[in-house]
Order: structure tokens, then C-alpha cells, then sequence
């Protein structure tokens, strides 16, 4: 296996832990709201912004965050979602990234 076959295994393995860690944050009347392929989808969302953002170098708002991902997947056709349901996906995707000491 090359470098690179490695490095997207790892980070398919970290995107599994991260959507379980999300899952278990969830309040349950809001897990139930989502998909598995719906919380992978806020995730890839949610680290696009992180990326094109420049949030990595700041405080992360989640307000922004928020609004960003109900953008994305009203435009992707992902959905209308309520944006107190997905500050939990984003509140769980935080407290994820700083239980590493990390961001993301």
C-alpha cells in the first residue's frame, strides 16, 4: 500500500471515529434526525469551511459554521435543516477536534 492509499485509509478511519463520536453527542431527539451519510456529508461540509475559511487561525464561530453547512446542503440538495439541530453536529464535530488538542 502506497502513501497515499495509507494516508486516505487513515483519514476515512478518522472521519468514522469523528461521525461515531458526533453520534454519541447527539442529544437523542436529534440523532434521530440524521443519516449516517448525512452526518458524513456535515462533515465534509464543515471541513471545507474550515479549509477555505481561514478559521484554522482563529477562534471557530460556530454561528458561521452553522449557517454555512445549511447553505451547502440546501444547495447540494441535501435537505432543509434546522440550525439548532446542526449546532449540535458542529458542537460535536468541535468537541471531537479538542479532545485531540486539535481543531478539526
Amino acid at each position: 500500500m502506497d502513501s497515499l492509499e495509507q494516508e486516505l485509509l487513515q483519514d476515512a478511519e478518522d472521519d468514522a471515529r469523528t461521525v461515531e463520536f458526533i453520534k454519541n453527542y447527539l442529544p437523542q431527539e436529534v440523532k434521530d434526525k440524521f443519516t449516517d451519510e448525512e452526518l458524513y456529508y456535515f462533515l465534509d461540509v464543515i471541513v471545507e469551511y474550515y479549509a477555505n475559511s481561514g478559521i484554522l487561525d482563529a477562534a471557530p464561530d460556530q454561528d458561521k459554521i452553522v449557517d454555512y453547512v445549511i447553505s451547502q446542503a440546501r444547495k447540494d440538495k441535501m435537505g432543509d435543516f434546522a440550525a439548532e439541530d446542526i449546532l449540535w453536529v458542529v458542537q460535536g464535530e468541535l468537541e471531537y477536534g479538542e479532545s485531540f488538542g486539535e481543531e478539526d
